[in-house]
């Protein structure tokens, strides 16, 4: 009987240490992420901690966190049982980092260049590179079934709950803007997976600079192996071959990077060669911040490297309120942290509508947007190169020359160019509680010129 009481025991308490052990390994990823996007959502988007805990923070594990915001400072520390983050603010045209071990002190005293936004009051500047629109709607659009379709939109209810912002152009033009009652048109949103295409369009200017090929071996010198032919194509297309696991319900690849790695593009460097390069897709955020730390190689300095995305891009296009944020080692975070607001996500789209050219100006290679939207191979048509298509209908409602950027929770930027149309949604949805395919039903069955 006590031998038998003594195993018991003994296997109670493995199973006890394993138990912590798992627990211990996980709590950094609660902790990190509420830190994090509760500093960010403060110190950047300027909503209130409280309405922060009541939605987006208020699921899973991540509701049960003690939150601290120190205004003075500005920081935030998050601390679940034994476990504590703390997430800083950089500077204001980079956000919040965190911190995930790395020193404090070496973020702050980093040199972080003051990166002027356009000058010019955007109220005074036409469309789209300021805020003055024009005088008239262009034809082709029933307005009325559009103010229904958003007027829907907004209710809040499912199939169409949790909308913050939306906004619809027609031939370039805004025909419809809404939000909800806690934010603004001066609200900066969160892009969470929308920055991936945003960061295919920051390579794309560094391939018209003449200092990036996407198709050249990316030779970094940790790779002695088959990694060594993987490419920046590769990291676009999400078919690098290197083991990755996207799940973010557990401890995987994406939460460990995320919430604990204070260097996300090494962190995807160390990863294992599972495949040949280009042999398999598999969506891996960690790819986009390998890119970004691809990216940051080809400039001379750091301080030319993070004045980039806005004197190549944010300013030329107007998006004034566009704030990159960087993880702690100074890399940009390329596969998730972009905020702005829901104006510069529809220029951002417009851009893109116009294959790269901007009031008569081209930004981009020639044949950039003829890359992007080709199909990745094994991607069921459904991938480009860091943008979603349509090929497959995968929303049936929208033409199958849509592509679109996507991001976690339901944010969205839909680009129709048969349709003239670009459509901005950013929220905060459960799975199931939105349907982007009925959104999109009802805006695009008010375009009466086909």
């Amino acid at each position: 009987m006590k031998t038998r009481t003594a195993v018991l025991s003994g296997v109670l308490v493995l199973v006890l240490g394993a138990g912590v052990v798992t627990l211990n390994a996980f709590l950094p990823v609660v902790t990190g992420y509420a830190a994090k996007n509760l500093a960010s959502g403060v110190f950047v988007a300027g909503r209130t901690q409280e309405d922060m805990e009541n939605t987006d923070l208020n699921f899973s594990f991540i509701k049960y966190t003690h939150n601290t915001v120190n205004y003075e400072h500005k920081f935030v520390k998050s601390r679940l049982l034994w476990n504590t983050s703390k997430a800083v603010f950089i500077a204001p045209d980079f956000g919040c980092t965190l911190l995930a071990g790395y020193p404090e002190d070496s973020i702050r005293s980093r040199k972080w260049p003051q990166v002027v936004a356009v000058p010019q009051n955007p109220d005074t500047v036409p469309w789209p590179t300021g805020d003055l629109l024009p005088d008239t709607v262009p034809q082709g659009i029933d307005l009325v079934r559009l103010k229904a379709a958003v007027e829907w939109a907004m209710a809040d209810t499912v199939p169409m709950k949790g909308t913050f912002a939306l906004i619809v152009l027609y031939k370039g033009v805004p025909v419809a803007e809404a939000y909800s009652h806690n934010v603004n048109a001066d609200t900066r949103f969160l892009s969470w997976s929308m920055a991936k295409s945003v960061s295919a369009i920051l390579a794309g200017c560094r391939v018209a600079d003449g200092r990036f090929d996407v198709n050249v071996p990316l030779a970094f010198p940790q790779w002695t192996d088959a990694r060594a032919r993987i490419t920046a194509d590769n990291l676009l297309r999400m078919n690098s071959g290197l083991k990755w696991t996207e799940d973010y319900g557990t401890l995987s690849d994406v939460t460990a990077m995320l919430h604990k790695e204070p260097d996300m593009g090494g962190y995807t460097l160390r990863r294992l060669y599972e495949s040949a390069p280009g042999a398999r897709w598999e969506y891996a955020t960690g790819s986009t911040n390998l890119l970004c730390y691809a990216l940051r190689r080809s400039f001379n300095s750091d301080i030319e490297y993070w004045r980039y995305p806005r004197m190549a891009l944010f300013n030329r296009i107007g998006m004034r309120s566009a704030v990159f944020e960087t993880d702690a080692s100074g890399t940009f975070s390329g596969g998730s942290y972009l905020y702005a607001t829901a104006r510069d996500y529809a220029r951002f789209g417009l851009l893109c509508l116009n294959a790269g050219w901007w009031n008569g100006v081209r930004l981009l290679p020639e044949q950039w947007f003829d890359y992007i939207t080709t199909p990745t191979p094994d991607s069921g048509n459904k991938y480009g190169a860091s943008f979603w298509l349509n090929r497959a209908a995968e929303l049936p409602a929208a033409p199958p020359d849509m592509f679109w950027c996507d991001g976690h929770d339901g944010q969205y930027i839909f680009v129709i160019p048969s349709l003239k149309l670009v459509v901005v949604r950013t929220g905060f949805s459960k799975k199931g509680d939105f349907s982007a395919n009925l959104l999109l039903r009802e805006i695009v069955n008010s375009i009466t010129e086909r």
